[in-house]
């Protein structure tokens, strides 16, 4: 009987070890523990992921099914607008702070009608993590928001898909603003009506974005072209993050927009099939792109923008004294040029945790690699 129990234990034992995090953060988050030793919850309606992700206990919490919100909430018809006119590829708007109304007003008005769950997502609370298992961790129709002070998060091996698509406002994937140690690992986001993740304008602190697909394939797009415009938005006033083999496809713009007072690191990630520009760099940007692959993308960078940039060619030494390393080449196939070579801002990572980096040749890997399902 007690061989009996010792078996049990050690069966249990060995199953949460396995539905533990896999990996560990690198760059600016690493250190992040999450929900750390919890015992896992496996939540098996909506209403309980809602209150294990919001509630103020340390946890682990596993997906093992797809946790469907449309319809949840109802919904909505109201006035919105065409910006981008009225084909059946383009999207339309919702009036979302009235921005139809400022930013739009001479666009034709339209009816719309949207899944009122998607707009707005589920909070997180401090010391999550949160989990997929397997193929199997997918939550449709509502996105994740860390906000309001909460930190040490983790999120990994989650699909996060179908938030209005049709739709400007219709919902942000993954939303960080006044939050600290967050890491976003194998997340893949899909037909998301605004933003696939976007760090508000307070403070996010230490952040690593590493593993995920942001595909921005979609029936509806504001360039009415299949390809979203609205990919990431990285406009903290107090931001770190590395941005590390990520696989960016489908995009027109904004993948990502930079501003306020962000340090980026970007490395060994993969941008494929772009139709428009993937950074946008205003003021307050601090980016360094390393050992990345641009393949078929139309312009890697907008011109114009106020923000700092060194993207690395033959230039790699430059990064020894801050990062103590050389910064690896970036790669360009069928695409446009990344230009960029402030040097200025390299200071910044004096002390910071960075990440490692490879020849951008390894940076076309990330296909097979990244994006949920693939631990």
């Amino acid at each position: 009987m007690r061989s009996f129990a010792l078996l049990s234990s050690a069966l249990v034992a060995l199953a949460q070890t396995a539905t533990a995090v896999t990996g560990a953060a690198e760059g600016f988050a690493k250190g992040v523990t999450g929900g750390g030793s919890a015992t896992p919850v496996y939540p098996k309606t909506t209403a309980e992921l809602v209150s294990y992700l919001g509630d103020s206990q340390p946890r682990v919490i596993m997906l093992d099914r797809t946790f469907d919100f449309t319809g949840t909430e109802g919904t909505a018809t109201e006035t919105g607008c065409a910006p981008w006119g009225t084909g059946s590829g383009c999207q339309l708007s919702l009036n979302k702070n009235s921005w139809c109304d400022n930013y739009q007003p001479n666009a034709p008005k339209v009816k719309v009608t949207y899944d009122k769950a998607g707009v707005l997502g589920i909070t997180v609370g401090s010391n999550k993590s949160l989990i997929g298992v397997g193929s199997k961790g997918i939550i449709k129709g509502k996105g994740i928001r860390i906000v309001n002070g909460a930190k040490n998060v983790i999120v990994q091996n989650i699909h996060i898909t179908n938030l209005n698509p049709k739709y400007v406002w219709g919902g942000d994937a993954i939303t960080l603003d006044n939050t600290d140690m967050v890491w976003i690992d194998h997340v893949t986001t899909s037909l998301i009506g605004r933003q696939h993740i976007v760090l508000g304008n307070n403070a996010c602190g230490r952040v690593t974005i590493s593993n995920c697909k942001f595909d921005g394939q979609s029936t509806y797009s504001a360039t009415c072209d299949t390809y979203h415009y609205w990919g990431m938005y990285f406009t903290g006033s107090n931001d770190m993050i590395t941005f590390k083999n990520n696989l960016i496809s489908h995009m027109s713009g904004r993948s990502p927009k930079v501003a306020g007072n962000t340090l980026l690191h970007a490395v060994n990630n993969y941008w494929y099939d772009s139709t428009g520009h993937n950074f946008e760099a205003d003021t307050g940007a601090k980016i360094l792109v390393e050992g990345s692959v641009f393949q078929n993308t139309k312009t890697p960078l907008e011109a114009g923008g106020a923000g700092k940039v060194l993207a690395i060619s033959s230039n790699g030494a430059v990064c020894s004294q801050y990062l103590g390393r050389v910064c690896q080449a970036n790669g360009f196939g069928s695409s446009g040029t990344l230009s960029g070579s402030d040097t200025t801002f390299l200071s910044y990572f004096n002390g910071k945790n960075i990440a490692s980096a490879t020849s951008y040749a390894t940076a076309k890997n990330v296909v097979n690699t990244a994006g949920f399902g693939k631990i």
